[in-house]
């Protein structure tokens, strides 16, 4: 009897430790299963919010289907974006900033530092656009052009030059950025040369702008106020983006836009990763794909943004109205670190010289 109680027992616990066994396998296929399916990670990129449609559709939803990945977007303008940022209100991964607040997220210490090894596309694109902030963070993915638009309806003057702004024909028909919009240090440097100066000198640059005070209708913050103006003929010229004259034309369709003869300004939207992103690996690779010729031809193509990598190929009529080919080095470039420095002095001397 005990030796069939032993037999007993011992067939028990074998069963037992069968079942174990079983149940721990199936916990791990469970979860071999699970990771195989692959749950949807979540890239959470802060934008603009600008042709949002197109970016769903024709640049997210693929990258989402090849990635199984869901893209998450966190929309406001520089400012408020970066701000969230700082605050450590923001679960963002990848961020899109123009050039000068770019440099500030840097100087904060608000960035990731880039493997370049990851990006294998930023060899396609132009020089200007690869490290436009240093080696350690990320690119331009689009390079727009501040210039010059006007309505030949409304003056007889053909503009050509940056100093053409002070012609007297365009007195009260005249806009010009703020000092606080991405642009308005542009028109700072801009002066500084009409002034006769070889390098940036604030007090010529500020006595010339005081010259035309007088002829400006308003100091513009916003594209579409420049827009309105221009598209109401309460102005007749003005400095703007490249990237905006599509809607300038499409309320004035003599309307021009000019590269100045002494160059127009790079304005550089960037894309960086922020500081302790869960998915660094993956806003890289966003950050390739984005810069890759298929991305950047589509955007092109529907003038959302000018194109930084080389091998896009555009016609005339898909060119019009977007910064392209070798003008793209050829633009001005002024040191963000220097702005970001003297922006406040020159915040409050703007108020105190021009808009009182």
């Amino acid at each position: 009897m005990k030796k069939i109680i032993g037999t007993l027992l011992t067939i028990s616990c074998v069963g037992l430790a069968l079942a174990g066994c079983g149940s721990q396998n199936a916990a791990q296929d469970q979860a071999n299963s699970s990771t195989n399916s692959g749950e949807k990670q979540k890239l959470v990129i802060s934008t603009w919010g600008f042709s949002e449609d197109f970016f769903r559709k024709e640049i997210y939803e693929p990258f989402e289907k090849e990635h199984n990945v869901e893209i998450v977007m966190e929309i406001g303008n520089n400012g408020e974006r970066l701000n969230k940022i700082r605050q450590g209100s923001s679960e963002v991964d990848l961020v899109y900033l123009s050039d000068y607040y770019a440099q500030q997220g840097i100087n904060d210490g608000l960035f990731e530092k880039i493997d370049r090894s990851k990006i294998p596309n930023l060899d396609q694109i132009y020089d200007i656009a690869k490290a436009p902030l240093g080696e350690d963070y990320g690119p331009a993915y689009t390079v727009g052009q501040f210039g010059i638009a006007y309505n030949p309806n409304l003056i007889k003057t053909e503009i050509k030059s940056w100093k053409d702004l002070w012609s007297p024909e365009l007195a009260g028909k005249l806009t010009l950025p703020n000092i606080t919009s991405t642009t308005g240090p542009m028109i700072l440097d801009a002066a500084s040369q009409v002034a006769g100066s070889a390098e940036f000198n604030e007090d010529q640059a500020f006595a010339k702008l005081k010259e035309l005070a007088p002829n400006v209708v308003k100091y513009y913050d916003k594209t579409s106020e420049y827009v309105n103006m221009f598209g109401q003929e309460e102005i007749a010229a003005g400095p703007i983006m490249e990237m905006y004259f599509k809607d300038i034309k499409a309320a004035v369709p003599e309307a021009k836009f000019v590269t100045p003869e002494e160059g127009g300004y790079a304005v550089m939207n960037t894309v960086n990763i922020v500081k302790g992103s869960k998915h660094k690996e993956l806003a890289e690779e966003f950050i390739n794909y984005q810069l890759s010729k298929e991305v950047q031809e589509k955007t092109a193509k529907a003038k959302v943004d000018s194109p930084v990598n080389k091998e896009v190929q555009l016609t005339p009529e898909e060119a019009e109205g977007v910064t392209f080919g070798d003008e793209i080095n050829n633009l001005k470039k002024l040191d963000m670190k220097m702005v970001n420095e003297q922006q406040k002095q020159w915040v409050d001397r703007w108020n105190k010289e021009l808009t009182q």
